[in-house]
């Protein structure tokens, strides 16, 4: 029933888009009630999440989603087989584990930025909470030119909490 009212949603949306816009804006879906785990934080055709469940997946496949981006380590579960499910809603997995605080640096923020890059629509990504994709969008703001603090406000609206004083320090180091 959920499922159906936001696909609704959605296609409402989608479809009172205007038609000869310059640009077509960005699609985002806030659909919080479908994650299993932290809120849904969408950021410039960036969709971040903690750890999405099978129905939620549905949605984001449903709702024109090209991607999904696993940030979690390959010791943490998932409680399904995500890579399976994404691949078989036809959605494309790309696996950028940050585990650790160590992993939060600037050579993986360059990594995520290239992934984003290849893609043309709007993408999931996520991790447990939203924390370490926070932080990682945080670097890669300050990357594309963003101060420091526009980098850690820019994390934040996408899930950056617990992360901020390992962020503060990449970017300071940087």
């Amino acid at each position: 029933m959920i499922k159906n009212l936001l696909l609704c949603y959605l296609m409402s949306i989608v479809f009172t888009l205007p038609a000869n816009a310059a640009e077509a804006p960005k699609i985002h879906v806030h659909i919080d009630s479908v994650v299993s785990a932290g809120d849904v934080r969408p950021v410039d055709g960036i969709t971040s999440s903690g750890q999405p469940d099978i129905a939620a997946l549905e949605v984001f496949a449903e709702a024109g989603y090209v991607a999904v981006i696993d940030m979690r380590g390959p010791h943490e579960d998932r409680g399904i087989d995500e890579k399976n499910v994404v691949e078989r809603l036809g959605l494309d997995y790309v696996e950028l584990p940050i585990s650790g605080h160590d992993a939060i640096n600037i050579d993986n923020a360059r990594k995520l930025d290239a992934i984003l890059a290849s893609y043309d629509g709007p993408v999931l990504l996520h991790c447990g909470s939203g924390n370490r994709v926070g932080a990682i969008l945080a670097l890669r703001h300050s990357l594309n030119g963003a101060d420091d603090e526009e980098a850690l406000s820019y994390g934040r609206t996408a899930g950056l909490t617990g992360l901020e004083a390992v962020v503060r320090k990449r970017l300071a180091d940087d």
